[in-house]
Order: C-alpha cells, then structure tokens, then sequence
C-alpha cells in the first residue's frame, strides 16, 4: 500500500515538473488597440537559440508595413497610446537597428505587412532573447506594433511612429 502510494506521488511530481517545463517554454500576449480594446495575440515558444512569436493583430491600417518590436516595460495603457511601455527591449545597450553599426537592440524585430484587411499575420523568429528567467527574458514586457515602418538605423525606433497595439507579455 505505501509502495502504491508513493509510485503515485513519484508520477505525480514527473508530470507537474513536465507541465512546468512545457509553461516555461511557452508564453502569450493579448494585444490591446489605442482604444483600449483587444485586438490580437501573439504566441511566444522558446527553441533552440530563441523565440518564436507567432502574432495575428486585427484593426491596423491595411496594405503597409509596420514596425514590431519588444518594449522594456509590461504596462500597455491605451490612454498613453502606449507609451507605458517604455522604450525598446536593449540588455546589451546596443544602437537600434538592423543596420546600425553597433545594432541591434534584442527587442529590434523585421517589418512586419499588413493585408487588405487590416490584420498582421507574422511567424517571427528573434534569436537575441529567451522565455527563460534572466537578463534576456522578455517575460513581463511588451510587444508594440507601431504606425510606421522601422527604417533599421535611425535611433532610438527607426521613425516607426505611433504605437498602435500593445500586449504584455505573460
């Protein structure tokens, strides 16, 4: 009876430590629009070398390129337009861009395009960031889709604009 019981605790735990393993591996963001309404997800999963996000974002302005990037602040406030939260996701304190001599920030994510209908659809892969606890984890900041595209050079967000949609990391 007692063998009973602790083969069934031991399994137990196994599967509470393969669900955790599986959490940490796996994050999500609800978009928030300007007003204040949602407007989207993003799915984050952790694999070898970083993250891959996969993001559907409705309400945009159709047929343009915009500006993706992870924000160093969790706060999303519509009546800020976003502002809350904060400025680009950059550990290494590198220039902004792609293209910038001493770039990029890890929070520098490509232009992503906006269909007919007004939403971004995105499978994005950024090696310079983790789920995983420490410096480089993204969990509890932000994701922000601004108005304009990202130029890869021009500090400190490569003219990209407004921020149109906001979501926490969680």
């Amino acid at each position: 009876m007692i063998r009973k019981i602790w083969l069934s605790l031991a399994a137990a735990a196994l599967v509470a430590n393969v669900a955790t393993a599986q959490d940490s591996n796996t994050a999500q963001a609800d978009f928030l629009g300007l007003g204040g309404s949602e407007s989207g997800r993003a799915t984050m999963t952790e694999g070898a070398g970083g993250v891959l996000f996969e993001i559907e974002v409705s309400g945009l302005p159709p047929r343009k390129w915009v500006a993706l990037h992870i924000h160093e602040t969790g706060a999303c406030d519509p009546t800020s337009s976003h502002e809350s939260a904060g400025g680009h996701f950059n550990p290494d304190e590198k220039e902004h861009g792609f293209l910038a001599a001493n770039g990029p920030h890890a929070g520098d994510m490509p232009n992503q395009y906006v269909g007919d209908d007004g939403v971004m659809r995105a499978q994005v892969f950024n090696g310079m960031v983790t789920l995983k606890e420490g410096d480089r984890s993204i969990r509890g900041r932000a994701i922000v889709v601004h108005a304009g595209f990202d130029d890869y050079r021009t500090g400190p967000a490569g003219g990209a604009g407004d921020r149109l949609a906001c979501a926490v990391i969680q």
